[in-house]
Formats: structure tokens, C-alpha cells, sequence
């Protein structure tokens, strides 16, 4: 059987949108109401590589491909721009960002060249995406290093990009240890307000001590987003574990004391770092 192609599948995002023979669903969507499912399938690549299931990743592939040709379907149709803009546009950006590979440009063009040091192409890498966004400030005095970090990031990711830009002109921290201190110092800004009852206040101390957090994964070379989806993914473990060992004991969770609850939890740890007894 005939693998189909890209072509194939633009053809097929064409049709689904035709005024008179295309899909009802397709049809009424727009930018923002995608948005959401972009979201989702980026999230399903991400989930399936974290937990190895490569056999599914190339169908997560495809669905978060299929989300890029929708827009670029829409784009077509506005006269705003199609598919082979976005191409073009993405391959012109990273020979621009990657001169220690096509020095002159050239996408074809000889690749036996002298491999440059990892730290000189860290430099020029920033030094062209400043550039980037330099071209894109109406007007460049006013523009802010911060400026193309999206706002529709996951919070955690954000503020890491947003630390991490800041950085870059040396406003951070030399080290983790002063972080830790941070850390400490907003946790009893969080208690003081907690003192005090201000449930706004409270909310904007969270934030504080959230940010900082964040901070420290940081500095000690960890991916925030990534490190709290294993957080969740082992309490959801762990709690599975109580949840299966009170259904062993035909007891209700609602009916132990926390006490016992935390009994079990340490138990699930327990198994977790030396495995299932065996015998």
C-alpha cells in the first residue's frame, strides 16, 4: 500500500474545509478555537516520549503536524499566508541561527567545516535571536529582552524562560545556595500572610515562593515543567497504591484516619525503592 504524503495531507485539510462538501466541525473553527487541541497534542508527544511509548509517538506526531496545517490552511484561505510560508519561514530562520553549519547560508552547501567551540555557538546563537527580535520591535528603543517569551506558556516554563533571559545580562544569582535562602525568605512571607488572613495576599506570596522554586530547578540544571509532571506522576502512583491496598481490606479511604493513610503512603515508598516482595 502507498504511503500518502504531505501533499496528501494538505489536500485533505483542503477538503475538510470546503464551503460546500467539507466537515460541519472543521468548518467552524477558527485560530483560537484550536488553540486548545495545539495544546493537547503538543502534551501527547510529551507524554508518550517521557513514558517510551515510541510506537504511538509518530501517531502524536502526526495529530500535532495535522494542528500546524490547520492553521496554515486558515492562513491560506484569509490570504494571510499557507504552508510553504511556514517552511520557507522556518528554514531561513535556522540557517540563519546555525552559521556554524551553512556559513554562507546555503542550505546544500559543503559540510566539511571547522566545528566550532559548544560556548562560541551558545554566544552566536543569542547574539541572532537578539537580533530576531529586534527586527521585530516597531520600536527598538522600547523594546524589552522579554518581549517574544509567549505568554500562553505553561506558568512553570515561562518563568524559567523569563529567569533564564534575565540572566543573560546577569540579573540572577551566582549560585543555588543564595536561592535557597530566597526560597526560605518567601516561605515566611507566606506564613505572614497566612497571619494576617489576606487571601490576596496569600495568593501573590504563593506566586512569589512558586517563582522561586522554579528559580532553583534552575540553577541546579532542572526542567521545571518536566521535574513537577514526574512529581504528579508519582503521587498519582503512590495513591493508587492506597486506593488499591484499602480495596484489598474492603475498607473505605473516607474511614481511615490520616495516620493510617500516611502509613500506607510510606509503604508504597517503600515498595517503590526496593519493589514488590517476592515469595
Amino acid at each position: 500500500m502507498e504511503s500518502y504524503r504531505l501533499d496528501d495531507l494538505l489536500h485533505l485539510m483542503a477538503r475538510l474545509r470546503d464551503p460546500q462538501s467539507g466537515c460541519p466541525w472543521d468548518l467552524a473553527q477558527d485560530y483560537a478555537s484550536i488553540v486548545p487541541h495545539t495544546l493537547e497534542e503538543a502534551y501527547e508527544v510529551a507524554d508518550a516520549i517521557e513514558r517510551g511509548d515510541f510506537a504511538h509517538l509518530p501517531g502524536e506526531l502526526g495529530d500535532l503536524l495535522f494542528q500546524v496545517v490547520y492553521y496554515s490552511q486558515l492562513g491560506r484561505e484569509e490570504g494571510r499566508f499557507d504552508f510553504a510560508q511556514v517552511v520557507d519561514g522556518i528554514t531561513r530562520k535556522l540557517l540563519r541561527r546555525h552559521p556554524h553549519v551553512f556559513p554562507d547560508g546555503d542550505l546544500y552547501g559543503a559540510a566539511d567545516l571547522p566545528r566550532l567551540d559548544e560556548a562560541a555557538i551558545k554566544r552566536r546563537w543569542e547574539e541572532i535571536k537578539a537580533e530576531e527580535r529586534a527586527e521585530k520591535a516597531a520600536a527598538p528603543e522600547q523594546l524589552s529582552l522579554l518581549d517574544d517569551i509567549p505568554h500562553a506558556l505553561p506558568a512553570l516554563s515561562r518563568a524559567a524562560k523569563l529567569q533564564k533571559r534575565a540572566a543573560q545580562v546577569g540579573f540572577d544569582w551566582p549560585a543555588p545556595l543564595p536561592v535557597l535562602d530566597k526560597l526560605q525568605e518567601e516561605l515566611d512571607e507566606v506564613l505572614e500572610a497566612m497571619a494576617e488572613g489576606d487571601q490576596q495576599h496569600i495568593a501573590e506570596e504563593v506566586g512569589d515562593l512558586l517563582f522561586v522554586a522554579v528559580n532553583l530547578a534552575r540553577h541546579l540544571k532542572v526542567e521545571p515543567e518536566a521535574a513537577l509532571r514526574a512529581a504528579n506522576q508519582k503521587f498519582e502512583r503512590r495513591f493508587q497504591f492506597i486506593e488499591q491496598a484499602l480495596r484489598a481490606d474492603s475498607r473505605r479511604m473516607e474511614d481511615c484516619t490520616l495516620e493510617q493513610l500516611d502509613a500506607l503512603w510510606g509503604e508504597a515508598k517503600r515498595e517503590e525503592r526496593e519493589g514488590p516482595a517476592c515469595g
